[in-house]
């Protein structure tokens, strides 16, 4: 059904939503892929999917260490530049680690990733520049808006590793997938399965739902075609 990863997303964008790709992730065992519903997006006509770039984070009280003993420490931002250039087309930059005392992303960080090609953002945290990103259209998911800078305050400090966001892991290039129902991780060893079974379902729920309307009762429904 796709050849390629710009077919697959273009398929997960227009032909599914997280509801039924949720449900047969429940079917096949993975019953905690969603994040917290506290994860957004900008608009409600957001969607994003595409493959992990994992960004760690973290809290700092100073812009440049005073200690002197990393590189890291010594630089604004940590290595969140680096993080932000090493993008790819259909990559989407998704971020954790720190508190919610500032914004993770912002209006340049969208006009790079815009560049790139990349397919969003997703913040375990707050963004900025909102009126530029929705200007842009980047697919872009947080907790929501608030503009104080991260530069004194939190540091990237790692970036492609595996990382935990509201108790789902997410590694490179696991599938991240969200609408304004919500926001999933796709595993990449079950992608090809779950993405299947979930264009299957559309189209049985497609039959149900002019089952239902030309007079079928929900439990003949369900006993005849076995989802609801």
């Amino acid at each position: 059904m796709w050849k390629n990863d710009k077919e697959l997303f273009q398929l997960m964008r227009t032909r599914l939503f997280t509801a039924v790709v949720g449900d047969i992730l429940d079917t096949l065992g993975y019953l905690h892929q969603f994040v917290s519903p506290a994860i957004k997006p900008l608009h409600p006509d957001m969607v994003v999917a595409g493959r992990a770039m994992p960004v760690l984070e973290a809290d700092v009280y100073e812009q440049r260490s005073t200690s002197g003993r990393t590189a890291i420490g010594e630089k604004p931002f940590g290595i969140m530049f680096e993080a932000l250039d090493s993008l790819q087309e259909d990559e989407v930059y998704i971020t954790t680690g720190s508190s919610l005392r500032y914004a993770l992303w912002g209006g340049l960080m969208s006009t790079r990733a815009m560049h790139l090609h990349a397919a969003g953002a997703v913040l375990d945290g707050f963004v900025r520049d909102s009126a530029e990103i929705l200007e842009l259209g980047l697919p872009t998911f947080s907790q929501g808006t608030y503009a104080q800078d991260q530069g004194p305050r939190g540091k990237v400090i790692d970036f492609r590793v595996p990382i935990e966001f509201h108790g789902v892991g997410v590694k490179p290039g696991d599938i991240v997938y969200g609408d304004r129902d919500g926001l999933l991780i796709i595993p990449r060893e079950i992608e090809g399965e779950a993405i299947s079974l979930a264009l299957e379902k559309v189209t049985t729920e497609s039959d149900v739902r002019r089952a239902i309307k030309d007079g079928m009762s929900t439990v003949e429904a369900f006993d005849k075609f076995g989802v609801m």
